[in-house]
């Protein structure tokens, strides 16, 4: 799967998502708003029964104050309201005046007609209200009692701006008629958009954690797709570099063969037997080159097990030096060893710890063009001994050195084409410090060199 695919795969489920995000958000603010238009609509609903009843009682306080027999007025049809039953006396009296009508209201039956009408709508929020004088410009009434500096309107409490009820989403008109408005009630409910929420919040928060988790595995997936295709395109310049280094071994054996055939040669005992190790060396170079591969399959396997035995790890370093020392000097370099460590000895698989510093040494070697510099430290530290291989070559970026110890992967060596193998050196030496409970560490500088440094414990603790 190319780049391009990636990232348009990527593209088109991240607008997927935001999509889908935006559409749970609009419906659930949609709902919200619907919420919110069916209790504005029991809150007016009881305001306006509410209101009715104040109109009633002020009207029957107001008639009562004028003598008037009350029975005049209950005899009437009893289904109109006061107002409308009052119109069918024929008496004379003067109109009420909305000011006093405003005035004469009863704080605690006020009270009680809110909480029995908003109870009836299904309404138990905590609420706030005050009934508001324009003549006065102040509050007379607040949340069922007078309030006390009534007519005096340097009073905070009585300012009209300043009072929390002014920003009331409710407000209804007392007494008004067409020539005057002398007040007005406010309604402010504390809770209401909390309220309003609280009905979708399970909804919500399911919302957000179901696209959490659907982003979560997009994102996982993603990742696995980008780790996968690393990895294709590392065991490709594997199978690669395979191929290239099992046909130039294949080629010689065959040359040989052939030579080893030719009636002019095989009469030749010297030159049978030139050719002859020839073919030995190139095949024991294919079977070194099987067998890494082979390794890290029984690494991968969990088929490898240590021969632990007490191992020197100075005498280990000194006979691979042996073997590397040849090739550091063709490129006109020197080995340095810096044995710091007065205790060597380890519980460990010598086998394999012999493979680890040979694997470290010859990467020194290949990486370092010309000149190579290279130094072999040791020194005991808590628990156990630590050595490191150090080089002056040409270093890793810090991209490369978080992947270097993936297998099949090969270090970018730039203009230097002649570095060759299959990229399981480093793979295989974490898999053996590892597996010997110990710890591997890099650092690295481009064009400065590279050193890494392993702790093997003094003891091994079997997992």
């Amino acid at each position: 799967m190319s780049k391009r695919i990636i990232w348009t795969i990527i593209i088109i489920m991240t607008l997927a998502l935001v999509g889908v995000g935006v559409i749970q958000f609009l419906w659930i603010k949609w709902s919200v708003n619907l919420d919110e238009k069916n209790f504005n609509d029991k809150v007016r609903i009881g305001l306006n029964n509410v209101l009715q009843k104040i109109r009633d009682d002020a009207e029957l306080n107001y008639y009562e104050n004028e003598g008037r027999d009350i029975n005049d007025i209950v005899l009437t049809d009893s289904v109109l309201p006061i107002s409308a039953r009052i119109k069918n006396i024929d008496f004379k009296a003067k109109a009420p005046d909305p000011n006093e009508m405003l005035e004469s209201i009863s704080p605690q039956k006020l009270d009680l007609y809110l909480k029995k009408e908003l109870g009836l709508q299904g309404i138990d929020l905590k609420y706030e209200y005050g009934v508001y004088s324009n003549d006065l410009k102040a509050y007379i009434i607040e949340n069922g009692n007078f309030v006390t500096t009534m007519g005096d309107t340097t009073k905070s409490s009585n300012v009209a701006a300043m009072n929390p009820l002014s920003k009331a989403e409710y407000k209804m008109p007392l007494f008004a008629d067409d020539l005057s408005e002398p007040g007005y009630l406010n309604l402010f409910f504390p809770s209401k958009t909390r309220f309003l929420w609280s009905s979708v919040f399970p909804i919500l928060i399911s919302s957000i954690l179901f696209t959490a988790l659907i982003l979560f595995c997009f994102s996982y997936t993603i990742h696995i797709i980008l780790q996968q295709k690393k990895v294709s395109e590392m065991k490709t310049d594997f199978i690669n570099n395979m191929t290239h280094e099992f046909k130039t071994p294949i080629a010689t054996i065959s040359l040989a063969s052939d030579s080893v055939l030719s009636p002019t040669i095989i009469e030749n005992k010297d030159k049978v037997s030139r050719f002859i190790n020839i073919i030995k060396q190139e095949n024991k170079r294919m079977l070194n080159q099987v067998e890494k591969v082979l390794q890290m399959a029984q690494i991968d396997k969990g088929d490898v097990e240590l021969k632990l035995s007490p191992t020197n790890i100075h005498d280990i370093i000194n006979e691979a030096l042996v073997n590397s020392e040849l090739k550091i000097q063709a490129k006109g370099g020197t080995i340095h060893t810096n044995f710091k460590a007065s205790n060597p000895i380890v519980e460990a698989d010598s086998t394999h710890i012999a493979s680890v510093i040979n694997n470290l040494l010859d990467n020194a070697e290949k990486y370092t063009p010309v000149h190579p510099e290279i130094t072999v430290t040791t020194t005991n530290v808590p628990g156990g001994i630590e050595f490191s291989v150090s080089d002056n070559g040409i270093g890793m970026s810090k991209e490369s050195v978080k992947m270097i110890f993936e297998k099949f992967y090969r270090v970018h060596t730039g203009n230097l084409h002649d570095v060759k193998g299959f990229g399981l050196g480093l793979s295989y030496v974490k898999a053996m410090v590892d597996a010997h409970n110990g710890k591997i560490t890099v650092k690295s500088e481009l064009e400065k060199g590279t050193s890494f440094t392993i702790f093997i414990p003094e003891k091994h603790k079997r997992r």
